[in-house]
């Protein structure tokens, strides 16, 4: 018995789509969708992967020549790419919906059309919205380029016949979870269409060495959506992370097969698209309030980057039986453990008061090396007496009060006297080392009480 599939017909304008949707959008007209059952017909079966004649080689005779990565001008995404990008490679961008994940891509795509023909499959927006976007990214009197090429399609045997036909060099899918395949019956988005249209694609970055860019969405757990093995496939996995109605964005790199993970790009949204913050310590720390209460700077490590970041907080007496603890930027846990700590070891009284910690710039800091700043941020602010103005404060704290050593302190250090902070608390340390910056004030401490006691201004 002939295997049958059910497709939806537009009867305005003849679009097929898998399952039914209220308003077409190829015509923007509503309820024109009429259900149509069809045989399947069968496939043959081939055999799949990067080709069929494979034969094993000696290591030792293979010729190991490195491509040349092509060049960006958006120099923060050249450098969480690990200096640009790698031909064949398949790259997928994620984050949360608005974020601006198809904005930064569409300024990729007006960037490399002036070199080489790029192709832009969109099977959530339509050609008028995104040309819309492009005239809004790009400069006054500047053109569109000839070599960006625009397509709305979400059926893959389609968008590979379109790449068969302009032979473009790069390939941007927005986003794959609405990409389906005749070859699975499910429907898009569904585990099985994400992983076989996935699989697909790297086929075709493989064996014709186009660069395919993929947008993915983000589950409410803030991972990207679809089956694990996504991640598996692809070469490197982007996240562009940020409030959405903050202005500034990261975009950091968790995997990279041709380059460094854990590296962070930082962007400003802007009306233009996505802007490249070149020095984005100095822009988080420009609406600083000297010499305010629950206020304190640390130097948190984003890769290779270092970066200065405010850290808030703020403590308030409260009336209700169970106070508050309210983490914005920080680890809840990591909050209460610091709270912890404050209250038994150092004797702050934090039992009656409601507790909130803020990492200014809409940024997420995870390290323990922030434990310090938050630590201080809230005693400053119980107390009433700010943090010295040129301090920094850098450490992890133990549950004994104890201060323990972070990785690259001599990185932080250089990069905060390098904006202008003249001392700086650490932790002690066994073997003294000759690398630190020798136009600051180094105080090592062993304790978070002697720490504060060196921090805070006096009463």
């Amino acid at each position: 018995m002939a295997k049958t599939q059910t497709v939806y017909i537009c009867q305005n304008c003849g679009r097929q789509t898998p399952k039914e949707m209220g308003r077409c959008p190829q015509c923007n007209q509503f309820n024109t969708f009429k259900e149509e059952i069809r045989s399947k017909p069968k496939r043959a079966t081939k055999p799949r992967g990067l080709s069929g004649d494979s034969q094993p080689q000696r290591l030792s005779e293979i010729k190991s020549d490195v491509a040349d990565r092509i060049h960006l001008n958006i120099a923060e995404l050249a450098r969480v790419l690990g200096g640009g990008i790698v031909p064949g490679s398949i790259i997928l961008v994620g984050g949360d919906p608005g974020i601006g994940k198809s904005t930064l891509l569409l300024q990729v795509a007006l960037e490399l059309a002036e070199k080489q023909t790029v192709l832009y499959v969109s099977g959530e927006e339509s050609e008028n919205q995104i040309k819309m976007r492009s005239i809004r990214l790009l400069e006054e009197d500047t053109k569109i380029p000839d070599q960006l090429l625009l397509v709305t399609e979400t059926n893959l045997e389609v968008v590979e016949q379109h790449v068969q036909q302009t032979i473009p060099g790069i390939l941007i899918i927005d986003s794959i979870q609405t990409i389906y395949t005749a070859d699975s019956e499910s429907s898009a988005g569904s585990v099985s269409q994400v992983r076989e249209c996935a699989s697909r694609f790297r086929e075709l970055a493989k064996k014709k060495g186009v660069v395919v860019f993929l947008i993915g969405h983000v589950t409410k757990e803030g991972v990207i959506a679809g089956p694990r093995v996504l991640e598996h496939i692809v070469d490197t996995v982007l996240y562009l992370e940020g409030d959405r109605y903050g202005a500034y964005r990261l975009l950091r790199s968790v995997k990279n097969r041709f380059g460094p993970t854990s590296e962070v790009g930082v962007f400003e949204m802007r009306e233009k698209g996505m802007i490249e913050v070149p020095n984005p310590s100095e822009s988080f720390l420009a609406e600083r309030i000297i010499n305010a209460a629950g206020s304190a700077v640390v130097v948190t490590m984003e890769g290779t980057r270092p970066l200065l970041v405010e850290v808030q907080g703020l403590t308030s007496k409260t009336a209700s039986s169970f106070p508050r603890r309210n983490a914005n930027g920080v680890d809840f846990n990591r909050l209460l453990l610091i709270t912890a700590v404050l209250s038994r070891r150092v004797g702050v009284k934090l039992f009656d008061q409601d507790i909130f910690a803020n990492i200014v710039g809409g940024l997420k800091v995870n390290e323990p090396a922030a434990d310090l700043a938050l630590a201080a941020a809230l005693a400053s602010s119980v107390w009433d007496r700010p943090v010295l103005a040129d301090t920094i404060l850098i450490g992890e704290i133990g549950l004994s009060g104890e201060l323990r050593q972070v990785g690259q302190l001599a990185a932080r250090l250089r990069e905060a006297s390098n904006l202008g902070f003249k001392r700086a608390i650490i932790p002690l340390r066994r073997k003294q080392q000759g690398d630190l910056p020798t136009g600051m004030e180094i105080v090592a401490v062993r304790t978070l009480r002697t720490a504060l006691d060196e921090s805070l201004m006096r009463s």
